[in-house]
């Protein structure tokens, strides 16, 4: 569903389909500042994270960007998603509100009791998050299963939403066992078990699903469907527990599981290939070349890499170069694709959400600023120069040790954050009706 695809003048029509206008912000709110503050924290101390990684603080700062942005976005764009792109609304009652006080709380709990290494608060926290993020799951389940979309897209989102859940836990236990510990094997196969179910689990798999909707609406193009969506589904579902379970046995079938994974990504990239040959005829008001495409492009690019260098980490012994190498492959899996396929994705989401509540305040004849309109390219521009910059800066400087580069890096990527929040906040403006 389009904007092209409602009639303007029609306030019935708009809103039928309105998706919530507070819930959504609070999220994205809460996953701006994150982002902000985990590229802060590496700006200012970039040699508390060049060395070995696994410290409270660098904890701290990957839990900023997993659960404040990468999250917290997710959960705010799927109110959005719904009645856009899944064709299903989800409601915004009480539950709702509660989850994301508890997302919040959690966040901050979590992100605070890293930083002051008290293991205890962590679990606590943990589990606040894995609460609000089971309410949000348990409130969209009903409403996305009855949507008439393929049933391929609708398993992405429910398993990813089981596989969070089973790294809330997982996450919960790690903490327990840092304060009265019960866990068998090596140390960092259980955190790199953990990682794995959270990143690939989730939050790839709820890109990979919602971006067999989202990603038409983007470049644009026509819409796939058919058995081939569940390529990539059972791929990465089969891949990611098994490679979660082997982490965690210490068993040498570990590459078999991450080629799964990556022949999943495959799966997904063929689609985007497919959809790059069916294009459709963008708005006249869409300017070339697009920074949200552009930062799709850059995404899928790092995600490529990222599997390259996952692949040999699954074969490669563990030694100083390859816990570099894992570094590197970290960053660009979480900063240089998740992080900015979320960039690419708000770029569209935002806009599209405020041209609808824009349309319903609308009482009188005026006219409604076009989606594409709303926000200020020359700052699209920049915020995606300042990603090309940013990610390979610092993900070659975490690779290497190299104190200037991950500073330069993070402060780069830290500019691109605030201009995107301040994009943001002009583009939100225009869902709530002017005073006069």
């Amino acid at each position: 569903m389009s904007p092209d695809g409602l009639r303007v003048g029609s306030r019935h029509v708009l809103t039928k389909h309105l998706p919530p206008r507070l819930l959504p912000i609070i999220y994205f709110a809460l996953a701006h500042i994150a982002l902000a503050l985990a590229f802060a924290a590496i700006a200012f101390d970039p040699r508390g994270v060049a060395g070995f990684f696994y410290h409270s603080r660098m904890l701290a700062i990957v839990h900023l960007v997993t659960l404040g942005w990468i999250t917290a976005c997710i959960l705010g764009a799927l109110y959005i998603v719904g009645p856009i792109a899944l064709r299903a609304r989800f409601s915004a009652g009480w539950p709702d509100y509660t989850a994301a006080a508890l997302v919040w709380i959690g966040v901050i709990g979590m992100v605070a009791h890293f930083w002051i290494q008290e293991y205890g608060g962590m679990a606590w926290s943990g589990a606040t998050v894995g609460t609000g993020i089971l309410i949000v799951g348990l409130r969209i389940a009903g409403p996305l299963w009855r949507a008439p979309i393929p049933a391929a897209v609708r398993a992405h989102v429910l398993l990813a939403f089981l596989n969070v859940l089973g790294a809330a836990v997982m996450g919960v236990l790690l903490g327990i066992n840092k304060v009265h510990p019960f866990m068998t094997g090596f140390v960092l196969d259980n955190v790199f078990a953990h990682a794995h179910l959270a990143a690939v689990g989730w939050a790839v798999m709820m890109v990979v699903g919602v971006g067999y909707r989202l990603l038409p609406m983007v470049l644009p193009s026509e819409m796939p469907a058919g058995r081939r969506l569940w390529i990539s589904a059972l791929l990465l579902q089969c891949g990611t527990w098994g490679l979660f379970v082997s982490l965690l046995l210490g068993a040498r079938t570990g590459w078999i599981f991450a080629a799964m994974i990556v022949a999943g990504v495959a799966a997904f990239l063929a689609q985007v290939i497919w959809m790059v040959r069916h294009p459709r005829s963008a708005p006249p008001e869409l300017a070339w070349p697009d920074p949200a495409v552009l930062h799709a492009t850059a995404a899928i690019a790092s995600l490529a890499i990222a599997c390259v260098l996952g692949v040999w980490l699954s074969f490669a012994p563990m030694s100083e170069r390859s816990l570099q190498i894992a570094v590197a492959y970290g960053a660009l899996g979480l900063v240089g694709f998740l992080c900015q396929m979320v960039v690419a994705m708000e770029g569209r989401l935002l806009p599209l959400f405020s041209w609808y509540w824009a349309s319903a305040n609308r009482l009188g004849p005026g006219p409604v600023p076009s989606p594409h309109a709303m926000p200020w390219r020359g700052g699209r521009e920049l915020t995606f120069g300042l990603w090309i910059f940013g990610v390979p800066t610092l993900v070659g400087g975490l690779a290497s040790a190299g104190v200037p580069f991950v500073c330069a890096g993070a402060l780069a990527l830290l500019a691109a954050t605030l201009l995107n929040g301040a994009q943001a906040f002009i583009i939100l403006r225009h869902a709530y009706p002017r005073r006069t």
